[in-house]
């Protein structure tokens, strides 16, 4: 799936016969997009830390067994979610960063750049999509398996260790360029996961892409 969007709002009444008529039975994997659609729908309302397959069953007007056949489980549907929040982020940073990330020997600006367009492109998401943000900073994991947290906790490790590769020449000239890039890193991390707190824990209302030029420009 290439992005998880809203569901679409219902027929009127007066459309619902003839639209229940010509329905056709969901192609495969279909279904299993439209759960997923609707668990990151209900993850933007107030309230939503913690939500029951029984609620996501009647937002999609089916039975707690018909989510079953798609899903063995709950977590598995907030897998399905972490699924789509690496592959859309991750695919975009390779584009940034190219099949590699930048060669020590590169300009030192260049690495900076990368490195700005990486935190952009994470807070960017998140703004997009504010039910995966309640997954990416844990809030709708503290019921769930842990083993979900330690992913989210994975892809925050792997963006920090992007960050520091693309920082290194940028601290190249130092006598300890490697400490350099790696406190650069986790400065930048911390910035971006704190933003997607901020995001959260405002309802949606405080943008993590706030001041955000000015904000890079103080830490690169």
């Amino acid at each position: 799936m290439s992005e998880i969007s809203p569901l679409p709002e219902p027929a009127s009444t007066a459309e619902a016969g003839d639209v229940a008529a010509a329905r056709k039975r969901p192609k495969p994997g279909e279904r299993r997009v439209q759960i997923l659609q609707a668990l990151a729908a209900m993850l933007e309302q107030p309230g939503a830390e913690r939500i029951t397959t029984a609620a996501l069953a009647a937002r999609l007007s089916v039975s707690e067994a018909a989510l079953y056949r798609h899903f063995a489980s709950k977590a598995q549907m907030f897998e399905g979610l972490i699924d789509f929040i690496e592959q859309s982020v991750f695919t975009l940073v390779q584009q940034i960063t190219g099949r590699d990330v930048p060669d020590p020997t590169h300009p030192a600006d260049m690495g900076a750049r990368q490195a700005a367009r990486i935190v952009a492109l994470v807070l960017q998401f998140g703004e997009r999509n504010p039910g995966m943000v309640r997954v990416m900073v844990g809030d709708a994991l503290v019921f769930e398996h842990e083993r979900l947290q330690q992913r989210m906790n994975q892809f925050f490790d792997r963006i920090e260790s992007t960050l520091r590769q693309c920082l290194r020449a940028s601290a190249a000239a130092s006598s300890t360029p490697t400490v350099d890039a790696q406190v650069a890193a986790s400065v930048l991390t911390a910035f971006v996961v704190g933003r997607l707190q901020c995001y959260a824990r405002s309802g949606f209302r405080r943008l993590p892409t706030e001041h955000l030029e000015a904000s890079l420009a103080l830490m690169l």
